[in-house]
């Protein structure tokens, strides 16, 4: 039996911050349980080595939901970040925050605390911004922000100003005053390199006497004594590990592993654990229930003008960015694969922002089964301008199938389930079009290889859409915050409702998904979750 203060379950992007937070003091014992291995590979450090692990089991979790009937019957994939840093040590690295009305929504729903004049402070202090600190911005702060302007490929610009052409306005930071407009995205990187919170928070927390960080342990059980979580078992390498916490056990292992561990330990829909054969500790059919996510597609054409495909595809290609790369931590390798993007409404009805743009300047429209060939891109010019939508209305849910923890669990994301979604992404995928159609693109386009010419009415286009869509790895709420037990999972101080010693610090607990890369939101949630966690143990 191991004795710790506090233990923290998962080292993604929230639980890298508590574990970093909950230890600077020096009073607090603090043990860290990471599924996955160590974040020490080239791969994951390169920014555009996301491409590699897309799909590597080695660091990531693969997950695959059930066949969608939204997406036509496809499983979608879905990779989460297995490995410490979580997440965000694969993602695509973009610093979105969301929109001010994302998080004073979440205030007026009863989170008091939650909204968005109480955490600009907590998102400046977390960034260390390259375009220098304003009104808006940070500088100082443990996650380096890289200001991309003068870095990206020339098509980005074309892209801008075919926005722009198209009625968006020319945005200089999506995290400023407004979100709305066509932009080059910031990106968390610092010299070269992917800075994730495993970078930023857990690597300097680990120089601490005060913390131990536990690789290859997956967690299998919260231990309870009566309603007060007291510690949790985890395998680590064939063996049967138990670990006591004397103040709280912390879940951070996100929207998919979080939910699991709960309903694993009796914390869940009761019918659902029952059947399981699974001692029920708390009901609460909110427990993986409630899940939301970012829905995104691809329009894909040829162009008159060289790509990154003409740079990333040919050896000598390779070879040329791998050696800037390695000698200057620049080119094409030391940025995300979203070098542009933006934010627009599908309708003049709505009151603000609710669709992603993003612009690659390359293409992928040849992958094998199983590749993310961004390293290895399409052999012509080509390039992509995507999109997501910002707040879908449709819910799905988590529920594990079988008391076994290495089980993955029932993904079900409804996507495409509500008739606003349906419609409000088919005007989006119009204004793509229209993007495409402006002068600044249109004189460079050859062809639209992806959906075609031949997808023009609105059944076709849905059709497409339907088939060709899928998750941008924004999976949040399946443990919502609300000040009502009965509808939601944790209390505004993230306190699980009807538990005692045990509380939920991730994206999870989203009441409702923000417009944007979650990323930001997840490592501003485990600053304030610490916070408070350090607030009621002073």
């Amino acid at each position: 039996m191991q004795d710790h203060d506090f233990i923290v379950v998962g080292s993604g992007s929230a639980g890298c911050v508590v574990a970093e937070k909950l230890s600077a003091n020096g009073r607090f014992s603090v043990l860290v349980l990471e599924a996955g291995g160590t974040d020490r590979r080239f791969f994951v450090q390169m920014p555009l080595g996301y491409g590699k692990t897309f799909f590597d089991p080695a660091v990531n979790w693969n997950y695959k939901t059930e066949p969608d009937p939204g997406l036509a019957g496809n499983a979608d994939h879905w990779p989460r970040g297995k490995l410490l840093g979580g997440s965000s040590s694969i993602n695509a690295m973009v610093w979105i925050r969301g929109q001010r009305e994302d998080f004073d929504g979440w205030a007026a729903a009863g989170n008091p605390g939650w909204g968005f004049d109480d955490l600009l402070p907590i998102f400046k202090a977390i960034e260390d911004n390259e375009a220098g600190a304003d009104e808006w911005r940070g500088r100082g702060g443990p996650i380096h922000v890289t200001d991309n302007r003068g870095r990206v490929h020339p098509l980005t610009h074309r892209f801008l100003k075919a926005g722009q052409q198209a009625g968006l306005a020319l945005n200089q930071d999506f995290n400023g005053a407004a979100q709305e407009g066509v932009g080059v995205y910031q990106i968390n990187t610092k010299n070269g390199r992917r800075w994730s919170a495993a970078r930023a928070f857990l690597r300097p927390a680990m120089k601490r006497a005060n913390v131990r960080v536990v690789t290859n342990a997956l967690a299998t059980k919260i231990f309870f004594e009566g309603t007060r979580a007291v510690g949790i078992e985890y395998l680590n390498n064939g063996r049967t590990v138990t670990a006591r916490a004397s103040r709280e056990v912390v879940l951070c292992g996100g929207s998919v592993n979080t939910p699991q561990l709960l309903q694993l330990s009796g914390v869940g829909p009761a019918d659902l654990l029952k059947n399981l054969g699974i001692p029920v500790v708390l009901a609460n059919a909110h427990v993986g229930a409630n899940l939301q996510d970012h829905l995104g597609i691809n329009y894909t054409y040829k162009g008159r003008l060289p790509t990154l495909n003409q740079t990333l595809r040919p050896w000598w290609g390779k070879m040329l960015v791998g050696m800037q790369y390695l000698l200057l931590r620049t080119g094409p390798l030391s940025m995300s694969m979203n070098q542009g993007g933006g934010f627009f409404r599908t309708d003049e009805g709505q009151p603000r922002p609710n669709m992603q743009l993003y612009f690659q300047a390359f293409s992928t429209v040849l992958p094998k089964p199983g590749e993310r060939p961004i390293l290895t891109p399409d052999p012509w010019p080509g390039f992509s301008i995507g999109l997501s939508n910002c707040r879908p209305s449709s819910r799905g849910s988590i529920t594990i199938r079988s008391k076994n923890p290495l089980a993955y669990p029932k993904i079900v994301p409804n996507a495409y389930s509500t008739e606003v979604d349906v419609a409000e992404m088919l005007a989006a995928v119009k204004f793509v079009r229209k993007i495409a159609s402006m002068p600044a693109m249109s004189e460079v386009i050859t062809e639209e290889v992806l959906p075609g010419p031949k997808c023009v009415s609105d059944d076709e286009q849905i059709a497409d859409f339907r088939k060709r869509s899928g998750t941008v790895y924004h999976p949040v709420s399946t443990c919502r915050m609300g000040p009502d037990a009965s509808q939601s999972v944790v209390d505004p101080r993230l306190r699980v409702h009807g538990l005692a010693g045990l509380r939920i610090v991730d994206a999870s607990i989203f009441p409702d998904n923000i417009s944007g890369n979650t990323n930001a939101a997840s490592i501003m949630t485990g600053w304030k979750g610490a916070e408070m966690i350090l607030e009621d143990h002073a």
